[in-house]
């Protein structure tokens, strides 16, 4: 899994995770802050974070255009200081008046504009790793290993905003609304972590910064294949129809930060027992994660000091799990955002498993192309919402479960646990590939604009998300959940009956 990739594959990762781990620590309180604090609506608070993640995915398009002029890393190091800036403005606590709003857009506004010169540049720096021959049938594994890395830092996001809140409001008498601020804070030192991790490690990936330090005029180097107009038409057309597909799964995906956390905040237990407990404790996670990477290390290590290692490591995980259950006594409180961590904690689990049989696939000639990939993530993105449906059988709306106040239904965390697991397959069939399809198919000299096309579409998604805040009131929560089962479904269709065309561009 991880030999043979270029060194600045894991320089990039890790500088990627610092400034993830950030985002989404901020991202998991987002929506509830918004709700708190100025006392929004839920379709109110649903607008304002759709555009805010619109605008997160948007803006790398005009980030891709100014790279392809300028250089990839000149604008990677601006989006971080101009990112850090919006991170420290959102930080500071001014109550739920105007000047708190209007400072908050702002706030806003500098994070999306940061995130878009940052994100899909360093996805294209990655991507020109793979230029060089000896690497090119790494590119695949590659992305999933970069993407494993994002997640690495979304795991513990969750964690880190619900602890740093609860450290405010006890040990500092800290308001409940002026918590969320500290969990904001946590991304302004994530950000200087990021920069520290990417510039110590630039000497591994120095070309394809791009721009004038590598004697080009803005595009890193590395042998750009030269396509007549037909054929680059052809691949700007094909990747503008995957585009306009993975718009819907986005819209669905992400309301991972909306109504999953709004029905985890209204309708799942506050407190679990017994074996439960382990799943609300991040460090139980990495134990797990640790478990599965010495089960595979165990198994593909080719010595035997290779294989004591990897049993040890899998005897100490084991006990440690042990110890930790042995240790629980009584319920423990659960909230809202922690549901958010069990996405990336089975991203990085299951990243080993996917490339184990994507590549024994491949072995045999049978792994399916990106495209067909992306299409079966939208069918299983329905059968996750699936999932939904029936724990949301018999519940109340949500304003009728709010009128019902402490005889209101709550349910079991294991539906929304169960969700997230299942539309997690869904992301890893389809995210790391599409922007690995990305990298491969677009043409050299549109590669920053057609890496910023990609989160275009993913922004749009963005912007739909908001769909499920004013959805979230007077309907029965199952019918809430069909509209995204039947677009994914729609999706789907539509990949499969231009699959051809799809597959032709990535021969």
């Amino acid at each position: 899994m991880f030999e043979g990739q270029p060194k600045g594959l894991f320089a990039l990762a890790l500088a990627n995770t610092g400034e993830r781990f950030g985002y989404y620590t901020m991202l998991a309180v987002f929506a509830l802050f918004l709700r708190a604090n100025f006392g929004l609506s839920a379709g109110a608070a649903g607008a304002i974070y759709s555009s805010f993640l619109m605008l997160v995915y948007f803006l790398p398009l005009v980030g891709g255009m100014m790279a392809d002029k300028f250089g990839f890393g000149k604008m990677v190091t601006i989006g971080i200081a101009i990112m850090f800036l919006g991170y420290l403005l959102l930080s500071v606590p001014l109550g739920g008046n105007t000047v708190a709003l209007i400072v908050m857009a702002l706030s806003l506004l500098l994070i999306s504009a940061g995130t878009g010169l940052f994100k899909g540049n360093l996805q294209v720096m990655v991507g020109d790793l793979y230029n060089e021959p000896r690497y090119a049938d790494k590119r695949d594994s590659g992305f999933s290993i970069f993407y494993m890395a994002i997640n690495i830092g979304a795991l513990f996001a969750p964690t880190a905003a619900v602890k740093i809140m609860e450290w405010a409001q006890t040990d500092l008498g800290i308001s409940v609304n002026d918590s969320y601020h500290f969990a904001f804070a946590v991304a302004c030192a994530s950000l200087i972590l990021s920069i520290a991790i990417y510039y110590l490690s630039r000497p591994t990936f120095r070309h394809v910064l791009g721009g004038k330090q590598n004697g080009s005029t803005g595009k890193a180097t590395g042998s750009a294949e030269e396509l007549s107009p037909q054929d680059t038409k052809a691949r700007i057309v094909a990747l503008c129809l995957v585009f306009a597909v993975v718009i819907f799964f986005w819209m669905a995906f992400h309301q991972n930060g909306l109504t999953l956390t709004y029905f985890a905040d209204e309708f799942t237990v506050k407190s679990v027992e017994g074996l439960s407990c382990m799943a609300f404790d991040v460090f139980n996670l990495v134990a797990v994660i640790i478990t599965v990477y010495a089960l595979f290390s165990l198994v593909q290590s080719k010595t035997s000091k290779g294989k004591s290692i990897a049993g040890g490591v899998l005897v100490a995980c084991i006990a440690f799990l042990y110890w930790k259950y042995s240790q629980i006594s009584g319920p423990a409180d659960i909230t809202a955002p922690i549901f958010q961590q069990f996405n990336p904690f089975y991203v990085v689990a299951l990243t080993p498993v996917s490339l184990a049989i994507f590549g024994s696939l491949a072995r045999r000639g049978k792994e399916p192309s990106p495209p067909r990939k992306i299409a079966y993530g939208m069918l299983v993105a329905a059968i996750g919402f699936g999932v939904m449906v029936l724990g949301s059988i018999g519940l109340l709306s949500p304003n009728d479960q709010a009128a019902a106040g402490e005889n209101a239904t709550l349910v079991s965390e294991n539906w929304l646990i169960s969700t997230y697991l299942v539309l997690t397959f869904a992301e890893l069939l389809l995210s790391p590939m599409g922007i690995s399809f990305v990298s491969k198919v677009a043409p050299p000299k549109y590669k920053g604009m057609m890496m910023g096309g990609w989160f275009v579409a993913t922004a749009l998604g963005n912007l739909l998300v908001s769909v499920g805040g004013f959805l979230w009131g007077g309907l029965p929560l199952w019918m809430v959940w069909t509209v995204f089962i039947v677009l994914c479904l729609l999706s789907a269709l539509f990949m499969f009956a231009i699959m051809k065309r799809l597959e032709k561009v990535c021969q």
